[in-house]
């Protein structure tokens, strides 16, 4: 797949710094993962402090193991954690399946939404996918009322290839050929 790190390599965009997590992100994470307007999307309920840390030990484990993951999203301008975005494989059980597929995902915190920094981070992590995952194509799985993340999506290249259900909601599979 990805050419292996030991962790995420730090990239930038105008407005942010992506980098790998810290253990200092974590309350700002768990805040995040408790927004209503933040979690409805992924998953459609809040996260435990148990659920994040876990999911915070995660990331630096697919970096090591497969060569890709997630990085933290730090404002430039502020310093401030303000979310998460890369590619992951979770091995989920949805068909059609996607394991062994880079699968990209964003979220960002609440305050941020609206201002048009999922698709400049978005397109930042495709520039680095096309230089370094040696995958045919990336994916991502998202929810039919979530227009917003849609037209991110759309924006950066992703194509609607199936829908389907997983955790029995409505889910659309859309996907980008590397290099796009």
């Amino acid at each position: 797949m990805g050419t292996t790190h030991k962790s995420a390599p730090v990239l930038e965009t105008k407005r942010t710094l992506l980098r790998p997590h810290r253990l200092e992100d974590f309350d700002a994470y768990c805040a995040m993962g408790t927004d209503p307007a933040v979690f409805r999307f992924i998953g459609g309920r809040a996260r435990t402090r148990e659920e994040t840390w876990q999911r915070l030990l995660r990331h630096p484990g697919m970096w090591s193991l497969i060569g890709f993951g997630f990085w933290a999203i730090e404002d430039r301008a502020s310093g401030r954690f303000i979310g998460e975005a890369g590619f992951h494989d979770l091995k989920r059980a949805i068909e059609p399946s996607i394991e062994g597929l880079p699968e990209a995902g964003w979220s960002l915190t609440s305050d941020m939404h609206g201002q048009g920094l999922g698709g400049e981070v978005l397109r930042r992590l495709l520039e680095w996918a096309d230089g370094d995952l040696r995958a045919p194509r990336t994916v991502c799985i998202i929810d039919p009322e979530n227009a917003p993340s849609l037209g991110v999506a759309r924006k950066c290249g992703y194509r609607e290839y199936a829908r389907t259900t997983y955790h029995d909601e409505p889910t659309i599979l859309l996907e980008r050929a590397n290099g796009a």
